[in-house]
């Protein structure tokens, strides 16, 4: 199909409780009403579909350039269409450093040669990621990236002065920055999260304040220079309190959490197998209750994947050796799905604030998470709310397989995600109409 075919999404459900069609002209939401479609155009049915605008992940890592014998540009976008997403904002821990703007334009290039979501390159706070040096915040935010996020994550950006200087910086052109909060000192060798489990297996503790005290810090330093912080992948209930009392306070914070805070806990490290090894750890379940109600209340603002893929000789190792992260960009919507739209915490309308509106917002992308409505990008993911699936790792079309959730099934799945009009994804339950 040519990017400029006609399409007709007939009897959906438009953010889960407006019946409706929609139909798409050259990039653009033409109508509401299937009976406008133009002659030829191509027909989908609807029926039992929950239409949400196209998800926007703040928080992937795509490995290009530099490891992709992890994942590429094309497989990481591959593997985020076949999730329901649009748009995903490319970690800056890639070989070299996306702390220039040659580098952050050759991610950006990428992408949009791949064109299967739009890739927007996330800038290094500091040179290196080392923590001693700004980068070039500036030139790669007037770069063709038109970069408006950066971060050091995988690293935090530990230094005060430092930290408030990109803040300060950042507020020069709109940007954000969004820090990995970890203080280096509370988790030196640290394997999991500091509690009965980590005693138990006789593993070095993440202790909850390492993450709890740069947060704090962190709001009052944004509060102190006037300026934008996002608290990446929040994963302790003292951190969703901290981002609670800082809302309140007028401070100009936000907060996502992880698809795995919502779903597993430190129990799931017992077998000491590697891929329920990330970074923070997985917390207990009173973590998880507090995460999933501060996300339902609105205190935390998005979810994001961390989509962190790793070749198998980085997790089939012992634990101690093993890579921290696990993949998420095709389990993200059935895992909200199963812990927050089915629990009740959470509407399909509020699921796609959390996962398109609001990324979109933090980012800066005005062409993303826009409404369903006449006039607007043509970028929509068709949910089945019903298509309950087994998570297969190696079915995923990420280079890499490092999922903890194989075997576990879940609720629903995106299974059509359109770019401006064009499928990027389509389920083979649509045959004829290819992606």
């Amino acid at each position: 199909m040519s990017a400029e075919t006609a399409y007709v999404i007939e009897n959906v459900s438009l953010y889960g409780d407006t019946p409706g069609d929609l139909v798409l002209v050259v990039g653009r939401i033409a109508s509401l009403n299937a009976a406008d479609a133009p002659e030829g155009a191509v027909r989908i049915d609807g029926s039992g579909l929950v239409a949400l605008p196209g998800l926007v992940d703040l928080h992937t890592h795509l490995r290009e350039p530099g490891r992709e014998d992890a994942e590429t540009i094309e497989s990481g976008s591959r593997s985020a269409a076949k999730g329901g997403f649009v748009a995903v904002h490319a970690m800056a821990n890639t070989t070299p450093t996306a702390d220039t703007a040659g580098v952050v334009e050759q991610v950006w290039s990428r992408g949009r040669e791949v064109g299967l979501v739009d890739v927007f390159p996330v800038g290094a706070v500091t040179v290196g990621l080392n923590g001693t040096q700004l980068s070039e915040m500036g030139a790669m935010a007037n770069s063709r990236a038109q970069v408006r996020v950066f971060s050091d994550d995988g690293k935090c950006v530990h230094d005060s002065l430092l930290m408030r200087r990109a803040l300060e910086y950042v507020k020069t052109f709109g940007g954000v920055v969004a820090q990995h909060a970890q203080d280096p000192r509370l988790t030196e060798g640290s394997q999991m999260h500091e509690g009965t489990v980590s005693g138990e297996l006789g593993l070095a503790g993440w202790p909850a304040v390492a993450e709890e005290s740069i947060i704090a810090r962190d709001v009052l330093l944004a509060e102190h220079v006037g300026s934008r912080v996002h608290i990446c992948h929040l994963s302790t209930a003292g951190s969703v309190e901290i981002i609670r009392w800082a809302k309140a306070r007028g401070i100009d914070v936000t907060a996502e959490a992880m698809p795995h805070h919502l779903l597993l806990t430190d129990e799931s490290a017992r077998g000491y197998d590697p891929r329920f090894k990330v970074n923070p750890p997985l917390r207990t379940q009173a973590d998880v209750d507090a995460v999933r109600a501060g996300l339902a209340d609105g205190t935390i603002d998005i979810v994001a994947t961390d989509h962190a893929p790793h070749p198998d000789e980085d997790k089939d190792c012992e634990w101690a050796a093993a890579a921290m992260g696990m993949i998420g960009l095709e389990t993200a919507l059935g895992i909200v799905q199963k812990t927050m739209v089915d629990t009740g915490a959470l509407t399909w309308r509020d699921v796609a604030r959390v996962l398109s509106e609001t990324p979109a917002r933090i980012g800066r992308d005005e062409n993303h998470g826009r409404p369903l409505d006449v006039g607007e990008p043509a970028n929509v993911t068709l949910v089945d709310p019903k298509a309950a699936w087994t998570v297969e790792p190696s079915a995923t079309a990420s280079r890499s397989n490092n999922s903890p959730f194989g075997g576990i099934e879940l609720p629903g799945r995106a299974v059509a995600t359109f770019l401006r009009g064009t499928p990027t994804h389509l389920d083979p339950r649509f045959e004829g109409v290819s992606a």
